[in-house]
């Protein structure tokens, strides 16, 4: 089943010390027909104490019993001991690293330290067995401690199991590492109590003392607990394993007293107090069992659609009732917001059973002044002020979200338009990139289209804009640049004008088709209004042309000689163009055969 990790501040209320506890905090839940056990064992020879030998093992064991219904569903090892720490220990030979380490303090000298590891794929694989702690040494750490008996190791394993004939709980293990003297207060929150009819809760505590037993007390909510003859009311840390009876677990506890008298239907949070006069006792592991009948909500954002220039989103999304231990009721508020910013609700269609979801969609109408970049947060069981209706399990894991970037037209940017010479029919050859010159940019990053749609939809790009013939005259060129997280949109006119021509300085009529007429380029089919003139050495009009007559060296003008070829020569011509932008041209051409 999915299983929720969190961690939650607590209230915490004690002594200093000179290395920093950490709070006992909400480590995970467990939802369902659960229950807890728990095993270990000392590695003291006997009870610490100023008369006792300094002596202690680096081995010990204990025996896991489960009945058959009770399936392995967690198992989390705590050792601890006298220093800094011995992070690395085997269980059953295998090799055990601490994935989480606590420390705390009596003075400077004397600092103990514990830790924690998930074994839960050992004690699932090997089930019913002898457990034994090994390569845990601590000979020669423990030396200076035991003159003022504070001298310990020891190890224990909580095993959470599944059993179908236990009533719906919720199991919540907590874990840190705080200390006594004088007065020690945690507040356990995240709790949910329907029923308290056999309710309980467990720790795994160090160094606690059996001789030590001045102003030693236990309470729950104001309330003192014990659970005699095993935990009398004034030695609650005694050495001693509730689950199995043992007296023997010198200088560390595995205690689990039942609370149903000292809570209360419909609670919260309950405060857990210890008081000693003189016994030191570090909480290491707290794990509460109550009933409990709740669904829990979990939101999922599957998928989203996005329209190009439009606001509106459509999300796809599943809401879970996975981690639960009642149907979530229908009719349940869904609410989503944008940037903070409430933009729709919706909710659950039917009841969703325990461990099923159901899937849907809502179209979401963003404000038009939104970022192009979204961050959407989705809860479930949200009325639309961020508050819930149902009681959950858990009411902190309601929400999730996602980025989402909308399709939106940036600004446009207008850069220079391109000039191109007119090449007939008003079109040129442009090399798209030469638009580009204000800009910086990777060619790799660029791409031009034929139209803002086009663009907008990354369709039909220009394929050789380095070689493009315009299609109108002017015509408009999009260009798209990839610039994160988004892209920038520019654009540029094409435009063909009618360039100067080129005009040559001679040209030889002989008829072996190489230049064989007064072949002034971009002229004709251009300028087609254009008049040519044609004057021989003495100032005598030869030759009149146009558009449609290119001079090849023959006269057409006067009466004699009309139609046959110039002599060689120097011939003087006036090309008048008949465009505003331009004078007439004047010059010399040099005609030989």
């Amino acid at each position: 089943m999915k299983k929720v990790f969190y961690i939650l501040s607590s209230l915490i209320f004690g002594m200093a010390m000179p290395a920093i506890a950490q709070d006992i905090s909400l480590f995970q839940q467990f939802n369902g027909r659960y229950d807890y056990t728990a095993i270990g064992n000392t590695l003291n020879t006997v009870e610490n104490g100023i008369s006792a030998p300094c002596s202690i093992l680096t081995s010990s064991n204990a025996n896991l019993t489960l009945n058959t219904n009770q399936n392995v569903i967690a198992a989390y090892l705590y050792w601890a001991g006298s220093g800094n720490g011995d992070l690395d220990i085997a269980l059953n030979g295998i090799p055990i690293t601490a994935d989480r380490t606590f420390s705390d303090a009596l003075d400077t000298t004397r600092v103990f330290f514990a830790a924690f590891a998930d074994v839960t794929d050992i004690i699932t694989a090997q089930g019913n067995t002898t457990y034994t702690i090994s390569d845990f040494d601590l000979t020669t750490t423990i030396v200076p401690y035991c003159s003022t008996g504070t001298n310990f190791g020891g190890w224990a394993i909580t095993i959470i199991y599944e059993d179908n004939s236990l009533p719906l709980n919720q199991l919540n293990v907590y874990h840190g590492l705080q200390s006594v003297p004088d007065f020690l207060s945690i507040t356990l929150d995240n709790l949910n109590v329907l029923d308290n009819e056999n309710a309980k809760i467990g720790f795994v505590a160090w160094e606690g003392d059996r001789s030590i037993a001045v102003n030693e007390q236990l309470t729950i909510n104001g309330n003192v607990i014990s659970n005699f003859p095993l935990n009398p009311a004034n030695n609650a840390f005694n050495g001693t394993n509730s689950f199995t009876g043992a007296t023997d677990l010198y200088n560390m506890d595995i205690d689990v007293y039942n609370i149903q008298d000292n809570i209360q239907i419909g609670d919260t949070s309950a405060t857990i107090a210890l008081t000693s006069g003189q016994d030191f006792v570090m909480i290491n592991n707290v794990i509460t069992v109550l009933n409990s009948q709740l669904p829990d909500a979990t939101i999922e954002i599957n998928d989203y659609l996005v329209y190009c220039n439009d606001f509106n989103i459509e999300v796809f999304y599943t809401v879970n009732n996975f981690n639960s231990t009642d149907i979530l009721p229908a009719n349940t508020p869904i609410s989503f917001y944008s940037d903070g910013l409430f933009v729709g609700s919706s909710e659950t269609i039917n009841p969703i059973n325990i461990n099923n979801s159901e899937s849907n969609s809502i179209v979401l109408n963003l404000p038009i002044s939104t970022n192009p970049l979204v961050n959407l947060l989705a809860i479930v069981d949200d009325d639309g002020s961020m508050n819930g209706i149902v009681t959950e399990t858990n009411e902190n894991n309601n929400t999730t979200f996602t980025d989402i970037e909308l399709l939106l037209i940036p600004e446009i940017t207008t850069l220079p338009s391109i000039i191109g010479c007119n090449v007939g029919f008003e079109t040129s050859t442009f090399n798209l990139f030469d638009a580009l010159e204000p800009i910086n940019y990777d060619d790799e990053d660029v791409a031009f289209y034929h139209s803002l749609e086009d663009l907008e939809n990354e369709y039909s790009p220009i394929l050789i804009p380095t070689n493009y013939n315009n299609v109108s005259n002017p015509e408009t060129i999009y260009m798209r640049l990839l610039s994160p997280p988004c892209y920038e949109v520019f654009q540029f006119n094409l435009i063909v004008e009618n360039c100067p021509p080129t005009i040559p300085q001679g040209f030889s009529p002989n008829s072996d088709t190489k230049n064989d007429w007064f072949n002034i380029q971009g002229l004709y089919d251009i300028f087609i209004k254009h008049e040519l003139q044609i004057y021989n050495r003495y100032g005598v009009l030869i030759f009149e042309g146009n558009n449609d007559t290119p001079w090849e060296g023959k006269i057409n003008r006067g009466l004699d000689n009309k139609g046959n070829k110039v002599p060689v020569g120097t011939y003087y011509y006036i090309l008048n163009l008949n465009d505003s932008n331009y004078q007439p041209f004047m010059g010399w051409v040099y005609v030989n055969y």
